[in-house]
């Protein structure tokens, strides 16, 4: 998969080079193409912004290099997704469907905002990670590629790796432990030293239950809520999970 990043600060993606994301480029599973929009600037100082009509603080990012960098990656046929706060919340239904695309064109925005006709005209989607607000859209855009890239075939040591981790399964993971077994006082869970894998996995999904219980209730409830709806009884499985609490 291809991912076409137009920013204003292509050094910042040095970190994709690491880790992961570094090892599926390494393997040809992804290709990162940075893109510095000042290049498409027509400005003798490469100036990519100005201030707002109507007045306001702050600058937005002018149309006319945005339109160039993306001409310049051959936009035009290709998905194209701008990181922005007010965008769509990026969840797990979303990043199965960006891993289905051939490649990706990444804007990242920077001070007050992009030129809207930039957005119009190019039919873009506005994605987010979150509500709150950073200071421009490489951060996001980072997360955004690492996330697509797990569940790309390869990259990971199995599909199911991606699919079954923490909130994918609809619950957050359960903790994590390894030597020494007894550290400063604290000792590892007696169960996962049994070597009965039943009774551990039956432990690991108790302990989701009771996290996910303590601090994500909203996901918490949705789980139940699915689950409770392919049983007979749904009165018996509230009280079977409850229980475990």
């Amino acid at each position: 998969m291809r991912f076409d990043v137009l920013t204003l600060f292509p050094e910042m993606f040095s970190a994709v080079d690491a880790s992961m994301t570094g090892r599926a480029m390494e393997n040809g599973i992804i290709e990162l193409n940075v893109v510095n929009i000042r290049d498409y600037s027509n400005d003798k100082h490469n100036k990519t912004d100005d201030t707002p009509y109507g007045g306001g603080p702050g600058m937005v990012m002018m149309a006319d290099p945005v339109f160039g960098a993306l001409r310049g990656v051959g936009a035009e046929n290709k998905r194209i997704v701008y990181m922005s706060p007010r965008g769509r919340i990026i969840d797990k239904a979303l990043l199965t469907e960006l891993a289905e695309e051939p490649s990706l064109v990444v804007l990242c925005g920077h001070y007050e905002g992009m030129d809207q006709r930039v957005l119009d005209a190019w039919d873009i989607e506005e994605l987010s990670i979150g509500d709150y607000i950073l200071t421009g859209g490489e951060l996001p855009a980072m997360v955004l590629i690492d996330a697509v890239s797990r569940l790309l075939p390869g990259v990971l040591s199995s599909k199911e790796s991606a699919l079954e981790e923490s909130i994918y399964s609809g619950l957050l993971e359960f903790p994590q432990y390894t030597r020494p077994r007894e550290y400063e006082g604290r000792e590892v869970p007696e169960i996962l030293l049994s070597g009965d894998h039943r009774k551990i996995d039956l432990w690991r999904f108790e302990e989701s239950l009771k996290l996910t219980a303590r601090q994500r209730p909203d996901l918490f409830d949705r789980f139940v809520k699915e689950h409770c709806s392919l049983a007979k009884d749904e009165k018996k499985v509230m009280e079977k999970i409850l229980g475990m609490l």
